[in-house]
């Protein structure tokens, strides 16, 4: 606001004043204003950096990209499976603030994009068949996999992992009996 004005007082400024952003001309010397959308997104960018983000950070060769970065690389914090693009935590601000970017599916970024798409139909894999144990897009399931047993992925994956949990306490409950016969036998 300093450098504008001190343009402004330094001018001849009988044609009007002039914005430095816009070129738009006044007649008379407008009031200068905030650009809060603008102050508000770069005190996000600097609460993100702030806070540990690492925005800031470069990508490393065994570091996911920001696939918006011009020129060098930061390492991605996110990918988003609907846009099919991994971000740094400054290009991920979008996908934070607008609502129309809240219905997107966000994750940790992802190394290789290609091994969640289906080779077929280019979308993401997001249903399990349980008949042929494999990923499968919604094309997929709604085509050749119509008759099978299908789950979502997440379904899939909180069935396993009870599974797991359960097959663990029997181990460690057999475990715990050999203990137990070991300590009888010394």
């Amino acid at each position: 606001m300093g450098c504008i004005n001190d343009c402004w007082n330094q001018t001849d400024n009988e044609g009007g004043y002039s914005c430095p952003q816009c070129w738009r001309t006044f007649i008379v010397k407008p009031e200068l204003n905030r650009n809060a959308v603008f102050a508000e997104l770069i005190e996000n960018v600097k609460e993100v950096t702030t806070n540990g983000g690492t925005s800031q950070s470069y990508a490393g060769p065994a570091d996911v990209l920001c696939d918006v970065c011009p020129g060098r690389k930061r390492k991605a914090s996110k990918t988003c499976l609907t846009c099919m693009v991994s971000y740094c935590e400054t290009h991920m601000l979008p996908h934070r603030e607008f609502p129309a970017y809240k219905r997107h599916k966000v994750e940790k970024e992802a190394g290789n994009l290609e091994e969640k798409l289906c080779a077929k139909h280019h979308r993401v894999l997001e249903i399990f068949c349980r008949t042929n144990k494999s990923c499968i897009c919604l094309l997929c399931a709604a085509t050749e996999h119509k008759y099978h047993e299908t789950v979502t992925a997440e379904e899939e994956r909180a069935g396993r992992q009870n599974h797991l949990q359960y097959t663990k306490h029997g181990v460690e409950k057999k475990i715990e009996k050999k203990e137990k016969k070991l300590e009888e036998i010394k």
